[in-house]
């Protein structure tokens, strides 16, 4: 059976459950790629890293669903994007 989750829903958690997966990712990510953001910008990765992670999820045909599923695909997608955030960074400061 398929649902549609619209733009701000996950598979198998709902709107809290994306802010609560947004932080959680946002933080992994923030301590993983030894960087210094606040609360807000990590919520804001973690939620760009899931949809970043579940579109890459996608694409390699990779299923997940529920929690656990989401957090660790919305921690990958995060460490994604501040790993190419540094690198454009380190770029431009050459």
């Amino acid at each position: 059976m398929e649902q549609d989750f619209g733009i701000m829903g996950m598979p198998g958690v709902g709107f809290f459950g994306l802010l609560l997966i947004g932080f959680l990712a946002g933080y992994v990510a923030e301590k993983t790629m030894n960087r210094d953001h606040g609360f807000l910008t990590n919520i804001l990765v973690g939620i760009a890293g899931s949809f970043v992670g579940g579109t890459l999820a996608g694409l390699v045909g990779v299923s997940f669903y529920g929690f656990l599923g989401n957090l660790v695909v919305a921690i990958l997608g995060a460490i994604l994007i501040l790993w190419i955030f540094g690198r454009s960074e380190s770029r431009r400061t050459r």
